[in-house]
């Protein structure tokens, strides 16, 4: 436990060193959102919760790492890559192989594909994803809107607090879902 505690601790350190001498640019979905999901799919996997809630997270980190992904290739404009720059539907392409990277190693491993890990007939990680991905679409969408009729940002954050906000209720609700299940049977 202590080793954790301590290799957790120097990972923090130095994140927050690099990020302090090598500050990056803002871009449409910011690392500090990214960061925050991430910390929610730990938390929730180190904690034992349901599959379906930790679905959540693996959907809203994939779709927020899908768009700094597209962000970093449109901002660096590599020569090589003219194929893709081409392409019409690029950014569902690298979206599509984001979920790909994460959703074939967990189905290889076993992890995805427990005939008894299912929630109305689909795995609970995959359906979790799903709801998490449509979650933080959907806090996304709610900060653009609000933006668009205010005029300005409500608050500090507010581009990382709708989209995690939308993806602690989803995780919310499927928690209860989950638990009322579990109390039936």
């Amino acid at each position: 436990m202590k080793k954790t505690i301590k290799f957790f601790l120097s990972t923090l350190t130095l994140f927050f060193i690099h990020y302090s001498i090598f500050p990056a640019s803002a871009s449409a979905i910011c690392p500090v959102c990214t960061i925050a999901v991430g910390a929610g799919l730990g938390i929730s996997r180190w904690l034992g919760i349901d599959d379906a809630v930790s679905g959540v997270w693996v959907g809203g980190i994939i779709l927020s790492s899908s768009f700094w992904f597209i962000d970093w290739l449109e901002k660096k404009n590599f020569k090589s890559l003219s194929f893709y720059y081409k392409f019409q539907y690029k950014k569902w392409l690298v979206t599509l192989l984001m979920y790909a990277l994460v959703i074939i190693p967990l189905f290889t491993s076993g992890i995805i594909g427990h005939p008894f890990n299912t929630l109305l007939g689909i795995d609970k990680l995959i359906f979790g994803t799903v709801v998490g991905s449509l979650a933080f679409l959907m806090g996304m969408y709610l900060d653009k809107k609000v933006r668009e009729i205010k005029g300005k940002q409500l608050f500090s954050f507010q581009k990382v607090a709708f989209p995690v906000g939308a993806l602690i209720i989803a995780s919310l609700i499927l928690f209860f879902i989950t638990s009322v299940k579990i109390a039936l049977v």
